[in-house]
């Protein structure tokens, strides 16, 4: 008799895949390529005083989370340190987080009806039970704060325009924007992690690129059971079974921007807290971040690396390159109002982060138009809303969705939310905000494949 899960079971297996595949792991006997770099000194950051409002705090810790950071060896001595917990309590975290991923199977097809609060919420009560009420805010703003990777750093100012040169991403808008010394150069439109496995926020960085990077199943019930891939076994470059594509960039623990992803995986879920890209799209950014980090690296080179495909590569950056990884769902650029849909349903569209982000363009509400008034606030209620189409409370999570149908219970295991019901984006041009915002896309990489041409059509006979 086939099983359901608990739509939470699907956020645990998430960590199955998302350890495995978003998550920087060595790379054995890599060869390790420098080019020649003559620059060495780090890319500016901004300033750490201006803490982000939306950064580790609201990060939503679930198992997956404490699973992936449980692969980190330095993560269990940390939390003895820092949090005084015991080696029982340590390891008691660990077991929980491992049995409920070695429970799973990873599934595939139609959305289930779960949510990221959902997940939180499960999550929290285990940690409670085992750390105690005292420790486990704190133990929640540990783990928050590591996976951000430094969330403090964001700018404070919603919209900020990069003075310096870096990478930006922000997650609701599915866009991967390239500053090179404060002018945006080049725009991706890219795929981002399920809401059950969202992509964090936070300030990174990038200090290498690893072409031809090959992926190892792990030793996991779902492995064996996909029938595709066997635990130990390793999966080559190349090969259809390899999720990462011709590269991947680490990004700080436990996230990548990685290739592999097909067209229609842009602009919409697609990864386990990951950046996902086209491989075209990939070797692009390859030669953009190289770039950046003051490590050219040649078309003729990315060329040789691919008809080498068994062979990795890391090459090493000069310098880092800062990786800004936002979630902004309210964006004033080019003098319109873009108002973003809040998958990952953190309360994020109100109207009170509506009046602070036009002010931060010296606009107030009153400034606006009746007309203009009642088209924003009618559009900010409409994107107020999940992936799955439920509005968000007051508490950043969704309203609980309705029971799974008979449909539903007949799969076996559970499915992750792959797709966005209904419309992701409004756009209201506003007269007061002319001229003003966040700059447009620029060189616009969709990841689309180039069209074939249309037969002339056959000459009527006279």
């Amino acid at each position: 008799m086939k099983r359901f899960l608990h739509p939470f079971a699907s956020v645990v297996l998430l960590a199955l895949v998302f350890v495995t595949a978003c998550q920087p792991v060595p790379t054995g006997n890599a060869n390790t390529t420098n080019t020649a770099t003559t620059n060495t000194s780090s890319s500016p950051t901004p300033t750490p005083a201006a803490a982000n409002s939306t950064g580790a705090a609201n990060l939503p810790v679930t198992l997956p989370v404490l699973d992936a950071m449980f692969t980190d060896e330095a993560f269990a001595g940390e939390l003895k340190s820092r949090l005084q917990l015991t080696d029982e309590q340590v390891e008691r975290l660990r077991k929980i987080a491992r049995e409920e991923t070695a429970s799973l199977r990873e599934g595939e097809g139609e959305d289930h009806e779960g949510s990221t609060a959902e997940a939180t919420k499960r999550a929290a009560e285990k940690i409670k039970e085992v750390v105690g009420a005292e420790k486990a805010a704190s133990f929640t703003a540990f783990v928050g704060e590591r996976w951000a990777g430094g969330a403090g750093a964001l700018p404070s100012k919603p919209n900020s325009v990069p003075t310096d040169t870096r990478i930006v991403v922000n997650a609701p808008a599915y866009r991967m924007d390239v500053f090179e010394n404060g002018q945006l150069v080049k725009t991706y439109r890219v795929g981002i992690g399920y809401p059950e496995f969202p992509l964090p926020q936070g300030l990174r960085k990038a200090s290498s690129i690893i072409f031809n990077p090959t992926w190892t199943p792990p030793d996991e019930p779902w492995v064996e059971a996909s029938g595709k891939v066997k635990v130990g076994e390793k999966v080559e470059a190349g090969s259809p079974l390899n999720p990462l594509g011709p590269v991947k960039i680490p990004i700080g623990l436990p996230s990548l921007i990685h290739g592999g992803k097909s067209p229609a995986k842009l602009g919409t879920f697609a990864s386990h807290g990951c950046v996902g890209l086209t491989n075209a799209q990939v070797l692009e950014v390859a030669q953009d971040i190289g770039r950046l980090g003051g490590t050219e690296i040649k078309p003729e080179e990315i060329a040789a690396y691919g008809k080498k495909k068994t062979e990795t590569k890391n090459v090493k950056l000069g310098r880092d390159v800062p990786v800004e990884l936002r979630y902004e769902t309210i964006v004033v650029e080019d003098g319109k109002l873009h108002i973003y849909r809040d998958v990952y349903d953190r309360n994020t569209n109100t109207e009170e982060n509506l009046r602070a982000v036009l002010e931060a363009h010296g606009v107030s509400l009153s400034d606006l138009s009746e007309p203009e008034r009642v088209q924003v606030l009618e559009a900010l209620s409409a994107m107020a809303r999940d992936a799955k189409g439920n509005p968000t409370d007051g508490d950043g999570a969704a309203t609980p969705s309705p029971t799974p149908s008979k449909k539903a219970d007949k799969r076996e295991g559970d499915r992750v939310t792959r797709t966005v019901k209904g419309q992701k984006e409004v756009v209201i041009e506003i007269a007061a905000l002319r001229g003003k915002g966040y700059p447009a896309p620029v060189n616009l990489s969709g990841g689309q494949q180039p069209q074939p041409k249309k037969a002339a059509a056959p000459k009527k006979r006279a």
